[in-house]
């Protein structure tokens, strides 16, 4: 088994709203992430997946400590980074590299994009020689030409900017890549070559990930693992093939099925999730997803906060390798015919029907 880049242990973070001062105010707290735990291996993109608050940007701003964290351990290639300063941390940025929702955002609108690029060059040392082959070859690794280094960021497309914010990730050759939601803002024929780009950077280069996003079959045709995130906790963890055929958790259940039908025949029951919506301000006791459970039970759901179990045995793994084989055909190809990927996935799931050792939930 490969060797762990990244462990998060008993990770949390609350968010303080409101004045002591003012009386009528007073203090609550927004639970962001409570007792989240995962590990990423060397040369894997392992996920992240929840709606909209339920905590996963924050999860991945304080894996990179671009947020403080209120407790827990953050192990980076083995040293403890929880509660380093910007200062202490500045040595380990270039090992440890984000990629933004918005790439427009993410760079100077001001200024020419070779500029951008030739400042952060410096800021990495790197002599004008170093720079410019470094450049070259990031250039052509994107496919795109150095005139776009002559361009403001307005002139180029989502695309091309979200390229270059993958070069700009990769000038120094980091060890671990967080990419945040990198392809919801842009076009679905733009997301496939971006998913592409991100699968053949693990392939041929090896490159470690962690991967956020709320889209269900991107995580699904990019991850290797996933965790599945409901207001701050891990309610569900495992690899991604099995995670999607073997669902163990109600919340991960409703999430698969409100998943749109890829194709006008395929045949699949909806899950409408009932009762009262909890937000991460007003937390419940017991199990966070009792109030819309339906398997809630009176008296235990309402006390008890479930814990991460280990379900059980290992896939096999020569089903393991013709997966990973299929992930290898072109995104392209999925997002027109995902699915027929996902028939060949249910035929696999019925001849197993087992779920991996290493596959976690809530009970």
């Amino acid at each position: 088994m490969a060797e762990n880049i990244l462990e998060v242990r008993h990770l949390k973070k609350w968010f303080k709203i409101g004045n002591p001062a003012i009386k009528k105010v007073g203090v609550s707290y927004l639970h962001a992430c409570d007792d989240v735990s995962f590990e990423i291996r060397k040369g894997e993109i392992f996920g992240i997946i929840g709606e909209s608050g339920s905590g996963k940007s924050t999860i991945g701003k304080c894996v990179l400590n671009l947020q403080s964290s209120d407790s827990g351990e953050i192990i980076f290639d083995g040293q403890d980074i929880f509660g380093y300063s910007q200062k202490k941390m500045k040595p380990l940025r270039k090992d440890m590299q984000m990629v933004f929702q918005n790439p427009l955002a993410s760079f100077n609108p001001k200024k020419r994009l070779g500029k951008t690029f030739a400042e952060y060059g410096k800021f990495l040392g790197m002599t004008d020689e170093q720079y410019q082959n470094r450049m070259k070859g990031l250039l052509k690794y994107i496919k795109l030409s150095d005139d776009v280094l002559s361009r403001l960021p307005k002139e180029l497309s989502g695309g091309q900017l979200q390229r270059l914010a993958i070069a700009r990730a990769l000038m120094s050759e980091p060890k671990f890549v967080l990419a945040d939601e990198p392809v919801s803002a842009l076009d679905v024929s733009v997301q496939a070559q971006i998913l592409n780009l991100m699968i053949d950077l693990k392939e041929n280069l090896g490159q470690t990930m962690l991967f956020i996003s709320h889209d269900l079959n991107v995580v699904r045709h990019l991850c290797d693992r996933v965790a599945v995130v409901y207001l701050g906790v891990i309610v569900e963890m495992g690899p991604i093939d099995e995670v999607y055929s073997n669902v163990m958790h109600p919340y991960t259940q409703a999430l698969i099925s409100a998943k749109p039908k890829e194709h006008p025949l395929q045949q699949k029951e909806q899950i409408i999730l009932k009762g009262d919506i909890p937000t991460a301000i007003d937390v419940p006791e017991g199990c966070r997803f009792a109030s819309r459970c339906s398997r809630y039970k009176h008296g235990l759901c309402d006390h008890r906060t479930p814990k991460l179990k280990d379900m059980g045995t290992l896939l096999p793994a020569i089903i393991q390798k013709v997966i990973t084989l299929m992930k290898r055909i072109d995104i392209e190809v999925y997002m027109k015919r995902r699915i027929y990927h996902e028939k060949l996935q249910e035929t696999f799931s019925r001849f197993v029907g087992v779920v991996s050792r290493c596959r976690y939930h809530r009970l």
